[in-house]
């Protein structure tokens, strides 16, 4: 990864401590951000073959980043701001990430290693062998100093709690504003906007909706729903909030719950996709838009619009690109140039990514040389806080993932649950925004007694 030439416009630069290095960075910016633009690729080890491992979606959802950060272990470096002075330590390795003499591991059992069946029957060896899992698995050290107090939980009523500030939330929320309905809106980034600001650019998306435009106090960022939860007094979605006192607990009841979280980056099956440079088409637009960081030579794998709205980014961004491979196709005739149909990935490279491989058409394996692969599909709905409230959840055939069923207003089986967005299986980012304006009017029409 590089960074961009417009990256002194994008923070302040300061240094963090990587196991007593100093590594450049820019002031805010994910510190998995800046490990990748510094060169580092490997931030830590898998907790049982011990195998390299880096980011990957930048989203808090695949646990490849875990790290130590100023002596608090397993913290999601792609969630992190980056301050002046961090001490970043990598975990599960020894004697480090980069030279990890328990890597054997992977040599020794090839075809996989279950040690819940070696020296079984053989009560003292069974319990030597069981210790040793134990060891080989731990993630992360105990943490240098016990834990801050935790500040008392909040009770908030609203008339409609809304999860998520992406297309879909921030059209809800400015519906229900000017239909006059109370609401707040929880956004776990530090910004709304979603794939607005963070997404490859589709030529036909929305403009960012204005969140100056909304009440004042309705919009809270680094805001996560963490669940949905009943008790005495009705139904509640428990909220985590950062602040500068730290982290406190809301309850927030409400009439209506509008959920709209979006999805997260799945990954592909294929070989050695785990590769540190192996990264999802979130992480290199997120990225390359907010934190001006992009590969030098990338090859693409993926399919629909998205893996060739993705190219174009990459292009504009300086990024060679040494192969855009469909999996699916047919191939656009407006894709970038060398686009091709292909199957059969392999990620290649020894730490790190160096190239990748695919089956052409002709059933011919054409290899290219890359420092990143880049993986471009639909994200998978993160559809389990809805669940969890009562939605009913099924596979999708034709999109290959579990989505919420709802109808075309954003109504689940549950009565005070509705949904909008990448939750009910994917779409664009003005579909999304359709949708959310939908499910609020639709909602609202539903609390004054007008549904039918």
């Amino acid at each position: 990864m590089r960074r961009l030439p417009d990256a002194a416009a994008r923070g302040k630069s300061i240094t963090l401590e990587l196991e007593g290095e100093s590594v450049p960075a820019r002031e805010g910016e994910p510190v998995a951000c800046s490990l990748v633009a510094a060169g580092e690729s490997v931030l830590a080890r898998s907790i049982k073959y011990h195998r390299a491992r880096g980011p990957y979606c930048f989203s808090g959802a695949c646990s490849h980043c875990l790290m130590r950060v100023d002596g608090v272990p397993n913290v999601y470096t792609c969630r992190v701001p980056a301050r002046a002075g961090m001490k970043l330590e990598r975990q599960n390795a020894y004697p480090s990430a980069k030279v990890d003499v328990f890597e054997a591991i992977d040599w020794f059992f090839p075809k996989g290693l279950d040690h819940h069946e070696m020296f079984a029957g053989m009560p003292v060896a069974e319990q030597v062998m069981a210790k040793v899992a134990r060891q080989l698995a731990g993630l992360g050290l105990l943490p240098d100093a016990p834990a801050p107090a935790r500040m008392p939980a909040r009770i908030v009523r609203v008339r409609v709690a809304v999860v998520g500030g992406g297309a879909a939330g921030l059209a809800a929320a400015h519906t229900l504003a000017a239909r006059g309905v109370s609401f707040l809106l929880f956004e776990r980034d530090a910004q709304p906007g979603g794939r607005h600001l963070t997404g490859a650019l589709e030529p036909d998306a929305p403009a960012l909706p204005d969140t100056s435009a909304l009440p004042p106090d309705s919009v809270r960022t680094r805001a996560t729903a963490i669940g949905l939860f009943d008790d005495a007094e009705g139904r509640f979605l428990a909220v985590v909030v950062e602040s500068p006192e730290g982290l406190q607990l809301l309850r927030v009841y409400a009439e209506r719950f509008l959920l709209a979280p979006g999805g997260h980056p799945p990954m592909l099956p294929f070989e050695n996709n785990d590769l540190p440079g192996v990264y999802s088409g979130h992480a290199a637009s997120l990225l390359a838009r907010r934190h001006g960081v992009a590969p030098a030579v990338a090859a693409l794998v993926g399919s629909g619009e998205g893996l060739y709205a993705l190219a174009r980014l990459m292009e504009a961004q300086g990024t060679k690109l040494a192969a855009v491979v469909d999996l699916k196709g047919p191939v656009p005739a407006s894709a970038p140039a060398g686009s091709v149909r292909g199957g059969a990935p392999k990620a290649h490279g020894l730490g790190s990514v160096s190239a990748l491989s695919y089956e052409s058409e002709s059933g011919r394996r054409v290899k290219v040389a890359c420092d990143a692969v880049l993986v471009a599909v639909g994200p998978s709905p993160s559809f389990e806080l809805p669940r969890q409230g009562g939605a009913k959840v099924e596979f999708d055939e034709a999109r290959e993932v579990f989505a919420v069923v709802a109808d075309a207003d954003g109504r689940t089986a549950a009565a005070d649950v509705w949904v909008a967005g990448d939750v009910t299986g994917g779409g664009s980012t003005a579909q999304a925004a359709a949708a959310g304006q939908r499910a609020a009017e639709a909602l609202s029409r539903d609390l004054a007694g007008g549904a039918s």
